[in-house]
Order: structure tokens, then sequence, then C-alpha cells
């Protein structure tokens, strides 16, 4: 069985990274409750960024935070 059809769909390329903005932190545990501008949460984890904050905006994919992105100007 293949992971990746362009036909019928794949696993690990068919998501896309979306902007989160961090709500809750659990420092110790590296998570982060995030939600989308349209109130979706969605629990996040945060070891390849570092320390966040509540407030802070994040590029995630597959429930892990790749980058902060930079706040709206």
């Amino acid at each position: 069985m293949s992971f990746c059809d362009h036909d019928a769909g794949c696993i690990t390329c068919g998501d896309v990274a979306v902007a989160l903005t961090v709500l809750r932190v659990d420092e110790e545990r590296e998570l982060a409750l995030c939600a989308t501008d349209g109130g979706e949460r969605e629990t996040v984890e945060t070891a390849l960024v570092g320390r966040v904050a509540p407030g802070d905006a994040l590029l995630v994919h597959a429930g892990t935070a790749l980058q902060r992105l930079e706040a709206p100007a």
C-alpha cells in the first residue's frame, strides 16, 4: 500500500501549515493550546520554536509549531 497517491490523497503531504494564535501554555510539556481566527482550537507541540506566550502567532503543521509568525502591523 502506498501512502502517497495523488489521485486518492496523501497522508503525509495532504496537510497544510496554518497560522494559529497561542491561548495557553504548558511549559513543562512543551505544549500550547492554540486557536484559528475562526475559533477552532488545537493542542500544539512547541519544542521546535522554544518558549511561547499567549498572543504569539505560530505556523503549525500536523500539530507541531514550525516557526513564529510576525505580528500584523
